[in-house]
């Protein structure tokens, strides 16, 4: 409920003004299989910060802490794989992506592919997959693709 107020501090002088946003199960699909990566998500922030996204899809691109500053959705896919490339020391084909395997990325697997960095298709649940790539030791350097949000 965007902009409910709720708690025992409501109305208190000096309270936190918290945004709060939660998916209580991102990735339903692989719990209602039994598969992995369904996790609940939590995020808050101060009062404002958040984006109130309505339900559509949009583009994303996560990656770690090396990448800040060097990705962007306004660059091209060529442009953020040399990027993330320079900013990490390594070669483009060195570089690891992960992507839901939707038919509507027909087009950034061929870009992906043509740069030669390595892609990983995943069925469900992008929130894991941003989640891979941001941490420094884990299996991919970036996500990209078009997914749900909020």
């Amino acid at each position: 409920y965007i902009g409910e107020e709720i708690g025992n501090m409501v109305g208190v002088a000096g309270a936190p003004m918290i945004d709060i946003a939660v998916d209580p199960l991102e990735c339903t699909n692989n719990c209602a299989d039994n598969s992995p990566n369904s996790i609940a998500v939590l995020a808050a922030a101060p009062r404002g910060a958040l984006l109130h996204a309505p339900d559509c899809y949009m583009d994303k691109i996560a990656g770690g802490p090396d990448l800040v500053g060097h990705i962007s959705l306004d660059g091209g896919v060529a442009y953020n794989l040399e990027q993330t490339a320079a900013a990490l020391d390594k070669a483009v084909s060195d570089v690891r992506v992960v992507a839901l395997d939707r038919d509507r990325h027909a087009d950034l697997f061929k870009e992906i592919r043509a740069t030669g960095a390595q892609l990983e298709l995943m069925g469900d649940g992008d929130v894991s997959g941003a989640i891979w790539a941001a941490r420094p030791d884990g299996p991919f350097d970036l996500l990209m693709g078009i997914g749900a949000a909020p």
